[in-house]
């Protein structure tokens, strides 16, 4: 047995077992990124002159992740998703499309590693989302341990980058 089947079926395992535990696990799979995308505009709301440049960086970042990088490496590497691969247990529905990386954990560490960049405290409590939103994404049946390793990675190296260009062009 590989690694990546071992630690999924150690976390997906867990699913049906106790229905607080699913109830969880839906919710932070499918509608935590809600609340972290209605905090960044909790941030403009607060103060948005000082806030602006995090949230643009945020939104950059994750879109380099999800839609530049994801998307090559999925056209690259078409893997399929747990549920479609083997017999294991779903909770959520998803489409059949490619498992490998993560776009879900491309796009929310990256937007995490922005914040924290920017506000360490709040960007603690971003990265602690992405990753119960990442862990989740295994919880649920639809993503092995790989796709958010590297979905998180990609989402790191992203935030980096948009960063640092903007680093680069400070506000006039």
């Amino acid at each position: 047995m590989n690694l990546d089947l071992y630690l999924f079926q150690q976390i997906n395992n867990f699913a049906g077992r106790y229905i607080w535990l699913d109830t969880l696990g839906i919710f932070s799979a499918q509608y935590l990124e809600y609340i972290l995308l209605f905090c960044l505009i909790l941030f403009l709301a607060k103060n948005f002159k000082k806030n602006l440049k995090m949230v643009i960086e945020a939104f950059f970042g994750a879109i380099l992740a999800k839609e530049i990088f994801v998307d090559i490496i999925r056209q690259l590497f078409p893997r399929p998703r747990p549920f479609v691969e083997d017999q294991i247990y779903s909770l959520i529905e998803h489409a059949v499309t490619p498992a490998f990386p993560s776009a879900h954990a491309a796009f929310y560490f990256a937007v995490g590693t922005i914040v924290y960049f920017h506000n360490k405290k709040s960007g603690f409590l971003f990265l602690l989302a992405a990753f119960l939103i990442s862990i989740a994404r295994i919880f649920t049946g639809v993503h092995w341990p790989s796709d958010i390793l590297a979905g998180s990675l990609i989402g790191i190296f992203s935030a980096i980058i948009i960063n640092r260009v903007a680093k680069e062009f400070p506000p006039k």
